[in-house]
């Protein structure tokens, strides 16, 4: 929750490849003051079933950068080795596993404001925007 001298950030991961939530994507954050400023590792969460972290730490007093960091690539692995029947999804590539290991999303933060920045996910790219 956001307070007068904070910000909060919560955010969800969809896989856009199969049309539903990603479960299981480890996500850590971390925050800093000013743009030069040391990161601060505050913790984690995993998505749950609907694909959200709901239990993000909370942002300390005077954060003007948060950063997620999406470990995608255990996501990837499991979902490939569940679907062992099928084609490789890399099978054009040449590549051999996970094209994005992971996503490190950075943004400027306002006292007061609440940020929503969900993940849209899949093997070969992702893309990211601020929501609601």
């Amino acid at each position: 929750m956001s307070t007068s001298t904070t910000a909060s950030v919560s955010t969800h991961v969809l896989d856009t490849s199969v049309g539903r939530p990603a479960e299981g994507v480890a996500v850590q954050l971390a925050a800093r003051s000013g743009p030069l400023g040391e990161w601060q590792p505050l913790g984690g969460s995993a998505t749950d079933a609907d694909g959200r972290c709901k239990d993000l730490p909370a942002l300390p007093a005077g954060t003007t950068h948060v950063r997620l960091d999406f470990a995608v690539e255990p996501y990837f692995e499991k979902k490939q080795a569940d679907a062992q029947q099928d084609a490789p999804a890399n099978r054009d590539s040449g590549a051999t596993g996970v094209f994005f290991p992971e996503v490190a999303i950075t943004f400027a933060v306002k006292p007061g404001e609440h940020y929503h920045v969900p993940l849209l996910l899949n093997p070969f790219g992702y893309s990211v925007y601020r929501g609601s």
